[in-house]
């Protein structure tokens, strides 16, 4: 696979349309043309504990921030028709459909591939499939576990090393 997109969500709470942070890195002949990385006012706008020591952000990082289809105006022109690429996509598509849901906004079916999933298949021995675990195993250091960009990273460097199409 060389044209994609990788993409991560964090939230801010169960809800999946609680979109607080966006990372996306776009890949284009297998190389890293562009990244993203977008803080998002979530709806509904209340943080729990367990997401902050997560991923570090609560209400007062996110208060003035855009929501999310002034966000994703501006994102969504980049990633052309390539595919999108998330670690565990059930999660990230789900987010990306309850937030488009939420808003009223159309969803045009984009094309999911996961690296969790493929990783299971093509690595069986590794202890766990984790991001990074699979991250370790291909030799990406990833460090700040949890910042989507960081993870939207990681995910591109492994999409590009194990997922073939």
């Amino acid at each position: 696979m060389l044209n994609f997109a990788s993409i991560d969500f964090e939230t801010a709470n169960y809800n999946r349309s609680s979109i607080c942070s966006l990372g996306i890195v776009i890949v284009e002949c297998g190389k890293i043309i562009d990244k993203i990385y977008r803080l998002i006012r979530p709806r509904p706008n209340f943080y729990c504990s367990w997401a902050t020591d997560i991923h570090g952000l609560s209400y007062y990082d996110t208060l003035d921030e855009p929501e999310f289809p002034d966000v994703w105006d501006g994102i969504k022109p980049k990633l052309r028709d390539f595919p999108l690429v998330a670690h565990n996509s059930s999660f990230d598509e789900g987010c990306l459909k309850a937030v488009h849901d939420l808003y009223g906004i159309e969803y045009p079916n984009y094309e999911f591939h996961c690296t969790y999933r493929t990783a299971k298949r093509k690595l069986p021995n590794l202890g766990n499939h984790q991001l990074h675990t699979v991250a370790t195993h291909i030799g990406y250091d990833l460090e700040n576990h949890h910042h989507a960009l960081a993870d939207a990273e990681a995910c591109a460097e492994i999409a590009l090393q194990i997922i073939d199409y």
